[in-house]
């Protein structure tokens, strides 16, 4: 039976997620047979693979404050609200390694979820190494709407996944994994209200019908995944970590005390789960 990791995304949300993937790994609870991350939580859970415990918050709290990482100037100047080039080849490449190596050994498979552009479905791409062109599906799965310019890889035009498939619970157990271990950045009570920005995404978007139409009705999708999360949480194949109160962090965040606050709150929560997930996982804990 395949054991399988699904992290949420959520912008800066995602410290939180950091903080729950280091306590696992300092815990020795990584066994999984798969993970797969949305936006941020592809961008900061690959660290989960690569054995990089620390990374996610190491490198935000030194780079939050330039304007390369992540800030309108870099909006205006690049196109790209978290720069593109800062944060998927200086950052990974340069400033703080991703550990390609011991990431491409692990046998653990690594998913990310974007969204073409001209169809608006899912796409589900395994990665591999983490180098070159695969880096750029990363950065695909974290491409917002409006702060980011779409990112063409294969002649396909692609971004965020959470427009397509926000907590991409049912796509992992179609790939086999019965038994999931799913990371949320929202509280069990969040329902999701209909997109306050949809007259500049339908006009920014106009090219792309089909994803302005998930872009309508992704509130709709997402609240239907929240309550399959729970009955499978209930059915026992699911066990879900998420914030116990909403986390309400900016999606940039500046502030290095708020990224440590975020940060520290999945830390919280995943020690008061560990003897529960090592249980579900069918681990034994001294």
């Amino acid at each position: 039976m395949k054991l399988g990791l699904v992290l949420e995304g959520g912008a800066m949300r995602g410290m939180f997620t950091a903080g729950v993937l280091d306590v696992m790994m300092e815990e020795g609870l990584t066994d999984f047979d798969g993970a797969i991350g949305v936006s941020a939580g592809a961008c900061f859970g690959c660290n989960i693979k690569s054995l990089q415990h620390g990374r996610t918050v190491r490198y935000n709290l030194r780079f939050c404050g330039d304007w390369r990482y992540a800030s309108f100037r870099s909006l205006f100047e690049t196109g790209d609200l978290y720069g593109a080039d800062f944060c998927y080849d200086q950052i990974p490449f340069h400033l703080d390694p991703f550990d390609v190596q011991t990431f491409s050994r692990n046998p653990m498979k690594f998913y990310c979820v974007c969204t073409d552009l001209e169809t608006g479905r899912p796409v589900y791409k395994r990665i591999h190494t983490g180098e070159g062109e695969e880096m750029q599906w990363i950065r695909a799965s974290a491409s917002m709407p409006l702060v980011s310019r779409p990112v063409e890889i294969g002649g396909r035009l692609l971004m965020d996944g959470g427009i397509s498939d926000s907590v991409p619970l049912r796509a992992f157990e179609r790939k086999g994994y019965e038994r999931n271990v799913v990371v949320l950045t929202q509280p069990e009570d969040y329902v999701k209200k209909p997109q306050k920005s949809m007259p500049l995404l339908r006009l920014a978007l106009r090219a792309y019908p089909e994803t302005v139409r998930d872009l309508e009705t992704r509130y709709i999708r997402y609240n239907r995944a929240s309550a399959y999360i729970k009955s499978q949480e209930e059915a026992g194949r699911v066990f879900v970590i998420r914030p116990e109160a909403p986390l309400e962090i900016s999606s940039v965040e500046h502030d290095p005390s708020e990224l440590v606050r975020v940060y520290e709150l999945g830390r919280a929560v995943m020690k008061k789960r560990l003897e529960g997930l090592a249980e579900f996982m069918g681990r034994d804990r001294d």
